[in-house]
């Protein structure tokens, strides 16, 4: 092969091996993410199913209804598979159910079923559910369930089938909330931890790939940074939620402080995320312009292990004192003149991680002032 036919097909090649390369880094992520999911899920689909099997089980029982369809339809509709079961929620979406399923049914009793039909069922089951309750739940069932009842054959039950069916479906889920009160923050630890570890795991291959200079480890420090965004997502809506609903709820009365102290860490590690993504894309130049990032590098390790403990004290809902005083540690050493006046590639790397350390700092619980503090003067 000729020397211009063979760079070329380097280029190719070695597209295809970044491609293999972020496709993999991608894909782990993603299982990363996944497996959250389902670990932070799997006990509340395994309750919302039995429920749902006892419902219909009450229903063909208690009722004699051959197909009691709605049953397990509300029960599930009510409690879903998150944690999010507060008993207004529960009540509303049962409410709107039963509503819908009533509503339809006396529609269709009077009405009949059509296509004109289906258009005065929908509109005037919504008017229903905001006359009722602001809760817009609440609407959106009653307008679904009665898209259904149209639809659907009375399978069960005499001209009130389904609306009992309904009824048994959303008093069941009731029960399950009132006999199964949960700990919102035992989610959230959960949520923080897993989020925490997405950005340690960013700062420690961004590390690796500081030290010995490859940039193929930079590349996938900020693919991963860019991957571990739902994360985030999911912990800051998970803090919000639960923080609103403690201001209402007397049950989590007692937790609102931490909840919001939850809130406002989640929006801080996504700035540190955002940080460290600005400071990948940089070390990518640097790495790629062959410049000493070696120490660098180390200091970025032990940010990334500060993160590292940040994780284990969100995990465990216990004070972050440890991770607060290995970032510390880190920022007083945060000096860009120790880099060398001639070494601005390092300099600038220093720069941006002072941002990243002092928005972990205040995750870890240090008023902002004290953590831009600690940092050594410019």
């Amino acid at each position: 092969m000729s020397e211009a036919s063979a760079g070329p097909a380097r280029q190719a090649g070695t597209a295809r091996r970044t491609g293999l390369r972020d496709l993999r880094v991608t894909a782990e992520a993603r299982a990363r993410q996944g497996w959250a999911r389902v670990h932070a899920s799997w006990f509340w689909i395994l309750q919302a199913a039995v429920a749902g099997t006892i419902a219909y089980a009450v229903a063909f029982y208690a009722f004699g209804h051959a197909h009691p369809f709605f049953a397990p339809v509300s029960t599930w509709v009510a409690l879903g598979f998150s944690r999010d079961r507060s008993t207004r929620r529960v009540a509303e979406l049962a409410v709107g159910v039963a509503l819908g399923v009533g509503f339809g049914e006396l529609m269709v009793r009077l009405i009949g079923s059509g296509i004109w039909q289906m258009g005065v069922v929908l509109a005037v089951s919504a008017l229903v559910g905001r006359f009722v309750d602001r809760a817009p739940l609440i609407t959106t069932q009653a307008g679904v369930q009665a898209i259904v009842i149209m639809t659907l054959p009375a399978l069960t039950g005499g001209p009130f089938g389904r609306w009992v069916d309904a009824v048994v479906g959303g008093v069941i889920g009731l029960v399950v909330v009132v006999l199964t009160p949960t700990d919102p923050r035992r989610h959230l630890h959960r949520q923080a931890r897993a989020a925490t570890e997405e950005l340690a795991g960013m700062l420690h291959t961004l590390a690796r790939g500081l030290r010995t200079g490859t940039v193929a480890d930079v590349e996938d420090a900020l693919l991963r940074g860019r991957t571990s965004q739902p994360a985030l997502d999911e912990w800051r809506e998970s803090a919000g939620t639960a923080r609103d609903l403690a201001r209402v709820s007397p049950a989590t009365w007692r937790h609102r402080d931490e909840l919001t102290r939850s809130v406002s860490a989640a929006v801080l590690l996504d700035r540190a995320v955002r940080n460290a993504r600005v400071l990948i894309r940089r070390a990518v130049t640097a790495v790629e312009d062959g410049q000493r990032t070696e120490l660098a590098g180390e200091l970025l390790e032990a940010v990334a292990r500060a993160a590292d403990a940040l994780a284990e004290a969100f995990g465990a809902g216990r004070d972050p004192a440890r991770a607060r005083a290995a970032l510390r540690a880190v920022a007083e050493r945060l000096d860009p003149y120790a880099m060398g006046s001639d070494d601005w590639q390092a300099q600038s790397l220093v720069l941006l991680a002072r941002s990243l350390v002092v928005d972990l700092l205040e995750a870890a619980g240090t008023d902002p002032a004290e953590a831009r503090a600690v940092l050594p003067e410019l």
